[in-house]
């Protein structure tokens, strides 16, 4: 695997399970996984950039990724290809150099396109057939750490990465 500089992540039935839950005064709420969340600061730690491309727009989803500091996201894109071009010339990173984890259609092409393509256990079955990753986990489950976890120890000294990321408080027999 080329050295991921760039993970692009799909929001409803990627960090989330997809569902909608709605309140009676229509207020939306979402689920996300807080393994999810660590994954994240650890790629962050090891220098990859996060970005979040979302169709739909939803205030929880905001609230999420400032929580997480993510780097780049956006909400309400029907042209997630163009977006990632954007990003892409910001960080000034290939193609080759992105991981994109989507679960649905509207993913496809951008799935297509990059070097890395991913996609949870519950993604829509044409996706997975497209993705040279898909997690044991489906989304909104701990499917992006599963791939950050995966991503890491591929490309990155995990065991360095950790220890430095807390502090030098772990430590490894082997």
């Amino acid at each position: 695997m080329k050295k991921v500089k760039l993970l692009v992540l799909d929001v409803d039935g990627v960090l989330t399970d997809g569902k909608l839950y709605y309140g009676s005064s229509g207020e939306e709420y979402k689920s996300f996984h807080t393994q999810d969340g660590l994954g994240i600061n650890l790629a962050r730690h090891s220098g990859i950039k996060i970005a979040l491309i979302s169709g739909r727009s939803s205030n929880a989803v905001k609230k999420r990724a400032e929580e997480l500091k993510i780097d780049v996201f956006y909400q309400g894109i029907h042209d997630k290809v163009q977006v990632l071009n954007e990003i892409m010339a910001d960080f000034n990173i290939n193609l080759e150099n992105v991981c994109y984890m989507g679960d649905d259609l509207n993913d496809l092409p951008i799935l297509q396109i990059v070097g890395y393509p991913a996609a949870p256990q519950n993604a829509v079955p044409l996706v997975k057939e497209n993705a040279r990753f898909v997690s044991k986990a489906n989304g909104g489950e701990g499917a992006v750490r599963e791939l950050i976890d995966h991503i890491l120890t591929e490309g990155y000294d995990y065991k360095s990465l950790l220890h430095s990321y807390f502090n030098g408080t772990i430590t490894f027999t082997q």
